[in-house]
């Protein structure tokens, strides 16, 4: 009979299920079998949901840039030669200019490279907005209501309260929006006027003189991303043009491509249609130390989790030896009845491999629940906490994000599969060496 058994037959899946769920005054260890399952479901659990937090984090970290952000920024810097008359003499002069002169035909011509979607030319200063006894800095963006609402997360926001439609209409005094942030630092609401002040006032002769001016806020939008909803200010174009003292001109033109993730491969394209006075820096160049940074971070955190998974496959191990210890003498006897070496194997390999699968399964369901219900979960850990467990002035973002994807569950699917199969191998084939006369000696 020896080695005549087809592997996997149908008695060993019986006798390994019998080892399994034998109690311990049967010779068997339940006890080490629940501990081998919960551990290697709570690895499984616990690496899904750091994959899934990684996957949402990195995704919603990219939205909020790329929603709110040019994907690439357009700059010129020339030298520009000037007339100057000094007394009844006149000098030419070269000075540097780092604005757009002809932003609208740049932008026409930007638009025609394929994959470009949207070419904006913007005026884009700093300044300092107040209401009442209320002052925050702001970064301004002068720019046409047309193509502001072009912009995904200005258009379609996490949330927001009043009109794009009111945005720079006369009839309100000019009407801006603001990011939240803002807002709140100014304790504005819609409707409220607020002033705007620049430092690139009037030249005198006791210095340059601030310019002042105010404006109706007809749009509060909240984009997701604590940085951009803290300091963003829209003036309709030809307002920042003037208040900036940028007639005619502007500073920079915001280019969008169809796959912001891949925004590389337009860089040469558009560096071709262009003169050698300009220059282009991508999303991916403002937020390269955030990106990076990143990635160190999911690296590690898998490292960390598949030792994890590891250390919960190493029950399984010490749960076997004892298996196998504890039931030599059956060993012997199967041995002597004509079992092979190769079935006896077998045996204890779907004891092992067993618990591994089930607590896969167990952990993958488990994973996946949190990974969809990470919102309740997330606002019941924070009212039982009394509140402030997530801080977005330090994290960025308002809310824990969780994006559950197909191949991060197949990785740890693999990872805790192929982990607790492997580590299975070794006791399982010291019970398949073990002597029969050895195992039978003291019976």
């Amino acid at each position: 009979m020896a080695g005549k058994t087809a592997p996997f037959a149908r008695f060993e899946w019986m006798i390994a299920w019998r080892y399994i769920r034998a109690k311990r005054a049967e010779g068997g260890v339940s006890v080490m079998t629940w501990i081998s399952l919960i551990g290697v479901t709570l690895a499984v659990f616990a690496l899904i949901a750091v994959l899934a937090v990684r996957s949402g984090f990195r995704a919603d970290f990219v939205d909020t840039i790329v929603g709110a952000n040019a994907h690439l920024t357009l700059r010129q810097n020339y030298n520009e030669t000037i007339t100057v008359t000094q007394g009844d003499q006149t000098v030419e002069v070269m000075r540097r200019v780092d604005t757009l002169q002809d932003g609208d035909a740049l932008a026409a011509e930007l638009r025609q490279i394929e994959g470009v979607t949207r070419a904006a030319p913007i005026v884009r200063a700093e300044g300092l907005a107040t209401i009442a006894d209320r002052s925050s800095f702001v970064q301004v963006y002068g720019i046409t209501q047309a193509d502001l609402l072009d912009v995904p997360l200005v258009r379609n926001p996490q949330d927001s309260s009043g009109s794009l439609e009111d945005f720079g209409a006369s009839d309100t005094g000019g009407g801006i929006a603001l990011g939240s942030g803002v807002a709140r630092n100014l304790g504005a609401q819609v409707g409220d006027r607020i002033s705007l002040l620049s430092a690139t006032g009037v030249q005198t002769a006791g210095g340059r003189s601030p310019r002042r001016q105010t404006y109706d806020v007809v749009y509060i939008f909240q984009t997701g991303r604590y940085v951009t909803d803290i300091s963003r200010i829209y003036l309709p174009l030809e307002d920042a043009q003037s208040f900036f003292s940028r007639d005619g001109v502007h500073d920079e033109i915001e280019i969008y491509v169809e796959d912001p993730d891949r925004v590389e491969e337009w860089i040469q394209p558009i560096y071709r249609s262009l003169g050698p006075e300009s220059f282009l820096y991508s999303w991916k160049d403002n937020e390269g130390a955030y990106l990076r940074a990143l990635t160190v971070e999911d690296n590690v955190m898998f490292i960390i989790m598949a030792i994890l998974v590891l250390i919960a496959s190493m029950n399984i191990i010490s749960g076997l030896i004892m298996l196998v210890k504890n039931k030599g003498s059956d060993i012997g006897i199967l041995r002597t009845m004509g079992l092979s070496e190769g079935s006896v194997m077998r045996i204890f390999f779907i004891c092992g491999a067993g618990l591994g699968t089930v607590g896969t399964l167990l952990g993958v369901i488990l994973g996946c629940l949190f990974a969809i219900y990470i919102d309740t979960i997330f606002a019941l850990v924070n009212y039982v906490a009394g509140g402030g467990v997530w801080d977005p002035s330090i994290r960025g973002i308002y809310d824990i994000p969780s994006k559950l994807e197909l191949e991060d569950v197949l990785l740890a699917i693999g990872l805790s599969l192929s982990l607790s199969w492997i580590v299975t191998i070794f006791p399982a084939r010291r019970a398949a060496r073990m002597n029969p006369v050895e195992a039978l000696r003291y019976e």
